[in-house]
């Protein structure tokens, strides 16, 4: 590659870092209906840069959300052995909606934030169906939940996270009593047959 091409790539690296940077602080600050001007401004670029890489809002609130998720997401699948199968689900969907908790200005800037909901829980599926049938051979959780039963609660906590205002973390509470329902005693009612998680996600 010759030298001027790689100090051209190296110099879009920089700026999309410092838009990414300053998108999450602008975020923070004024909220989600922050503008790309205020950003492209604050990581001392031009709009028209910032438009190169993100044409319009979406496309950066998706941006950040995929960083996010390389990388915080496999610290948290690396510390799964750490627990046993039912303190690791807690684990797990705690550790997400902390994710989301703190990503909240930014992410709520989509569209529809809710839409961004499948992306946070698709990595997460398989682990969690993992750790669900182990809890499920040890008897520490009740016998008719599934790992997409569990994939689909932290779906709608993620969208009771959207619904609330930054900074509200009342999403702790609930999931605590979410998981009290998952407990081998609670299963008082049987549940109804479940369709397959993919078929919801495509609807």
């Amino acid at each position: 590659m010759p030298p001027e091409e790689r100090a051209l790539r190296a110099d879009a690296a920089r700026n999309l870092k410092r838009l990414l940077d300053a998108a999450r602080e602008v975020f923070a600050e004024t909220g989600p209906d922050a503008s790309l001007e205020v950003i492209a401004d604050r990581a001392g670029v031009r709009v028209r840069t910032l438009y190169r890489h993100f044409p319009h809002k979406e496309a950066l609130v998706r941006t950040l959300l995929q960083q996010t998720i390389a990388q915080r997401l496999p610290p948290i699948l690396h510390r799964i052995p750490d627990y046993e199968p039912h303190l690791a689900i807690r684990f797990v969907m705690e550790a997400a909606l902390a994710i989301v908790e703190h990503e909240h200005s930014a992410l709520a800037a989509a569209a529809n934030p809710a839409a961004l909901t499948a992306e946070i829980t698709a990595p997460l599926h398989e682990p969690l169906a993992a750790i669900t049938e182990a809890a499920r051979q040890a008897e520490t959780i009740r016998a008719d939940v599934t790992g997409d039963d569990v994939t689909r609660v932290l779906g709608m906590l993620i969208n009771y996270i959207w619904s609330m205002p930054g900074g509200d973390d009342s999403w702790r509470r609930c999931l605590l009593l979410v998981l009290d329902a998952f407990h081998p005693g609670a299963a008082t009612t049987p549940l109804p047959p479940a369709p397959p998680l993919h078929a919801i996600a495509s609807e």
